[in-house]
């Protein structure tokens, strides 16, 4: 069994190192952080209410230059009974080691190993009810479990990506210009800084209207106030990633994706950067969402951040009230296909004994 460990964001958290290996860099690891739902009160238990997740299982993805530090994100899910896990990914936050590049992968199919690890974990201490399981994603997270679960249908029953990073800034034809570019410069420098721009008008959006007891919690060698460099190695990765998206992932459970209402680009400072997504166009998101699967839903949140969860408390609010009317259709979804499932195996089953 696991071995668990007191976590940095205190009472309630616990975490695991995954062993992955090693690279040129040194030993890999990935990191797992739990927080598990209280017990029901006495009285629930009495009358047999049960709460509305009781049967969940979540797992949750960071993104680029990022790490899972969210108690409050934790504690929507637990308090609606839902077991909740996140996963500090390979040189990221709790599983960057000294001398490693921080975020550093050239192919984002290598994330499919701590995924695994993690899932096998969680499933470690699973009582014999079945347990649904739920991805989320942010931004280059929502990516990684996208394609995850693109390449592993049947595992996830649902996935909820918070901004997910599904297309190049300037879309396709951009992407499509700067692939061979990149292509060109990760073969024979991988390692090359690319350009980039990056004022850390995000981080001082996020501390100006987030929640700030969670952002208190921050550490900053682990998530710094301006984006860790971006190498040609690792953009060249996201490009691909953004292709597979563009040719359709097929992804075959349901899927929610939270969004800012609108973009600001960020190249002054202004309050209009504390109500939006600077960091995504996220309407070419919101196209790019389409090509994940067949039962997709898009919530727009007006005045959210990038990281629609850290936004102003309006915002979240928002963001958190439809989060959970479309989880409540969702599980209510699952129940009504069990009883249709069930009535048209007994119908079977009715057919079959009158013919016999």
């Amino acid at each position: 069994m696991t071995a668990w460990r007191g976590d940095v964001l205190g009472p309630g958290f616990e975490c695991t190192d995954l062993d992955l290996g090693v690279d040129e860099e040194g030993p890999l690891v990935a990191t797992l952080v739990r927080s598990l739902p209280t017990r029901r009160p006495v009285l629930d238990r009495v009358l047999s209410r049960t709460r509305a997740l009781e049967n969940v299982d979540v797992l949750y993805v960071h993104g680029w230059s990022d790490y899972f530090f969210q108690r409050e994100l934790a504690g929507f899910w637990t308090r609606r009974g839902a077991r909740f896990f996140a996963l500090d990914l390979r040189k990221y936050g709790r599983s960057l080691r000294e001398g490693q590049t921080a975020g550093y992968i050239e192919d984002l199919d290598d994330y499919h190993e701590e995924i695994d690890r993690a899932l096998a974990v969680m499933a470690e201490d699973r009582s014999a009810e079945p347990r649904r399981l739920v991805l989320l994603g942010h931004s280059t997270g929502g990516l990684v479990l996208s394609l995850w679960a693109g390449a592993h249908p049947g595992r996830a029953d649902a996935l909820v990506l918070n901004s997910p990073w599904l297309e190049f800034q300037l879309a396709s034809t951009g992407r499509q210009v700067l692939m061979p570019l990149i292509n060109l410069g990760a073969r024979f420098n991988p390692r090359e800084v690319a350009p980039q721009l990056d004022y850390g008008f995000y981080t001082r959006a996020q501390r100006e209207v987030g929640p700030q007891g969670d952002l208190a919690l921050v550490d900053s060698a682990w998530r710094p106030e301006r984006t860790h460099a971006v190498m040609h190695g690792w953009l060249r990765a996201i490009l691909d990633g953004h292709a597979r998206v563009n040719r359709g992932l097929g992804i075959d459970a349901p899927i929610e994706v939270l969004l800012s209402a609108r973009f600001a680009l960020p190249v002054r400072w202004s309050d209009d950067l504390t109500r939006a997504d600077t960091v995504l166009e996220v309407d070419e998101v919101a196209k790019a969402a389409l090509r994940l699967g067949s039962a997709v839903t898009v919530e727009r949140i007006d005045g959210a951040l990038h990281d629609v969860f850290l936004s102003r408390e309006a915002s979240r609010r928002e963001a958190y009230a439809r989060l959970e009317r479309w989880l409540l259709g969702w599980q209510a979804g699952a129940r009504v296909d069990g009883i249709v499932r069930a009535g048209g195996a007994a119908e079977m089953d009715r057919g079959s004994s009158a013919t016999g």
